[in-house]
């Protein structure tokens, strides 16, 4: 069951966090390139206070879940068009203006195409806090209380007819205010089936803790899909189209050998640079084992026939 991060944080240290200039700005991203992969190595910022442990209700199962200190998930980041260095976003993206911001719904899979505005977006489908693990393709991990809606109640809003098979999300790519806006050559560009994206657990976040999203975090909305790949979490969306033919996402487009379509977590399948059978979680010490689509097999496993196909896995 959803669990309100005021629940989890110590109230002292809940009051304490930072707040978002009005305006707004932002971004994050979870992608890497291959001169990412040394970035592993950078440690985390250091926290004074520890959140309390909580113990999340994930469908089936509950698991004991610690979320990490909002402070290091808004200070360790990937977002390349904003820099390669986990550092780079939380400095730069302030430059990114997010405020006001609509999203585009369309696609020959939609019969109500149209503009929304995030902030009706959020005023008629807000949902409480939903703690979820974030695994990164670089085999690190957090804990994030992630706040937003569930993106089957925009699919469902725009109408989808029998061509809507497959969900394109497209991100905002704009030169003047993404210092490294042309890394991957044109916007990022991410996909999901429909049913991948109808699952209830997959979200349009617009807020951590209980707080808008901060720049560096994806601002104004992002997607969040926690039985995959971080860097399936497309930043910053812009337009969401659905479509009969499958996407080519950016990631796949870059590096077909270590980038799949799917890129469901399977402890099984290593990334050909490195292993995927443990994580480093973020603000912990040592490795802890991989967990099979991340923990939450129950919720999605019925999606992938077959556990032995790699076409799921990377």
């Amino acid at each position: 069951m959803p669990v309100k991060s005021s629940e989890i944080t110590p109230e002292k240290v809940f009051k304490r966090r930072r707040t978002l200039i009005a305006a707004g700005l932002g971004v994050l991203a979870v992608p890497l390139l291959d001169r990412g992969y040394g970035l592993l190595q950078q440690k985390p910022d250091e926290v004074n206070e520890p959140f309390a442990p909580v113990s999340a209700q994930l469908g089936r199962q509950s698991q004991p879940l610690t979320p990490t200190p909002y402070e290091t998930v808004t200070g360790y980041n990937n977002y390349y068009e904003f820099g390669y260095s986990k550092d780079d976003p939380a400095k730069a993206a302030k430059t990114l203006m997010t405020s006001p911001w609509s999203v585009e719904i369309g696609g020959e899979g939609a019969n109500k195409p149209g503009f929304y505005d995030i902030e009706e977006i959020k005023g008629e489908h807000a949902i409480e806090n939903h703690v979820y693990r974030f695994r990164c393709v670089e085999a690190w991990s957090m804990v994030i209380p992630w706040n937003g809606i569930k993106l089957s109640d925009i699919i469902n809003a725009a109408q989808p007819n029998s061509k809507a098979k497959f969900v394109r999300f497209t991100t905002l790519n704009d030169a003047q205010q993404m210092p490294n806006a042309d890394w991957a050559g044109g916007p990022y560009v991410e996909g999901l089936t429909i049913e991948e994206a109808m699952n209830p657990l997959t979200l349009l976040a617009t807020g951590i803790y209980d707080q808008p999203l901060e720049q560096q975090n994806g601002a104004p909305i992002r997607l969040v899909v926690p039985w995959k790949y971080g860097f399936k979490y497309a930043k910053s969306i812009v337009k969401i189209e659905l479509v009969e033919q499958m996407p080519q996402n950016t990631w796949w487009l870059q590096n077909k050998r270590e980038y799949g379509f799917y890129a469901n977590v399977n402890p099984r399948f290593d990334h050909p640079r490195w292993t995927q059978a443990t994580e480093r979680v973020i603000g912990e010490l040592g490795r802890k084992p991989t967990l099979l689509y991340n923990g939450y097999a129950d919720e999605v496993g019925h999606m992938y026939p077959d556990l032995d196909n790699r076409l799921y896995f990377y």
